[in-house]
């Protein structure tokens, strides 16, 4: 039987949200046995963007990252978003370790193709070291991993945080019975953005198609649930889309992938 692995994707809005981010901290910490948080934390690294004079540039929400901008990212996410994370989670008595995907060559990935559009320094995925995160796990270490890969040639890469989450947890299914979990604001996917009580809880990939098409699923959650439901189909035991609550009560309202 496998041992029973929670991975964490905590969002930007929470970890630019100093009570918020203690919130779900405290609550991660709480749960038992493996885990292994992933971050995100664009919205700091925007802010420092500008604050350095470099103007942040998106493409149908997706972040172009030019030389300036990944030296930004590079700071913000592995830097002060990642130290914040794990100091926090050592306060709750876990003994984080802060990564990238360069530590342990734990993720390489390839500089993003340009097709249609010039992503920049934007990193794809090829390979998750699992030995990496089974090693640290198996001492009662909890890994941090923050949105930056490397290409094992000098290179860093920025990847989305959401991504990474997705096959992270793909790669460890193949040891773990593994629960994905996407933490952010809301108590789940909603039916109404203005309506926080109208949780969609279970939600198929062809629902998904249909509520996109009809523009009720829109913006970041689309990529989101594009790799939720990647890992659901490719060996993860659960894929969880909801907000702190959860993390607390299993009977709180989330929404659920199937």
């Amino acid at each position: 039987m496998k041992t029973a692995l929670h991975i964490l994707k905590v969002g930007g809005h929470l970890v630019n949200d100093a009570i918020a981010l203690q919130e779900v901290l405290a609550a991660f910490a709480g749960l038992k046995g493996a885990k292994l948080l992933i971050h995100g934390g664009g919205r700091h690294a925007t802010a420092l963007a500008k604050q350095l004079g470099i103007s942040p540039k998106m493409v149908d929400g997706r972040r172009i990252t030019d030389a300036a901008m990944l030296e930004v990212a590079v700071m913000s996410y592995a830097g002060l978003s990642n130290k914040k994370i794990v100091s926090q989670l050592q306060k709750q008595g876990v003994n984080a370790v802060g990564l990238t995907g360069a530590d342990g060559n734990c993720i390489e990935a390839v500089k993003r193709p340009v097709l249609d559009i010039d992503y920049g320094f934007a990193g794809d995925i090829i390979q998750v070291n699992t030995a990496v995160f089974s090693s640290l796990t198996i001492q009662d270490f909890v890994p941090v991993l923050c949105a930056i890969t490397h290409d094992k040639n000098g290179q860093l890469l920025n990847t989305n945080a959401d991504t990474i989450a997705a096959q992270v947890a793909v790669a460890m299914s193949k040891a773990y019975d593994v629960t994905l979990f996407y933490c952010f604001e809301h108590a789940g996917v909603l039916t109404d953005i203005n309506k926080p009580e109208d949780v969609i809880s279970r939600l198929t990939k062809e629902e998904t198609e249909n509520y996109t098409k009809a523009g009720i699923i829109h913006q970041g959650m689309v990529p989101k649930l594009h790799n939720g439901f990647d890992a659901l189909n490719n060996g993860v035991k659960e894929v969880i889309i909801s907000n702190v609550a959860t993390l607390l009560d299993a009977n709180a309202p989330k929404t659920t992938l199937i």
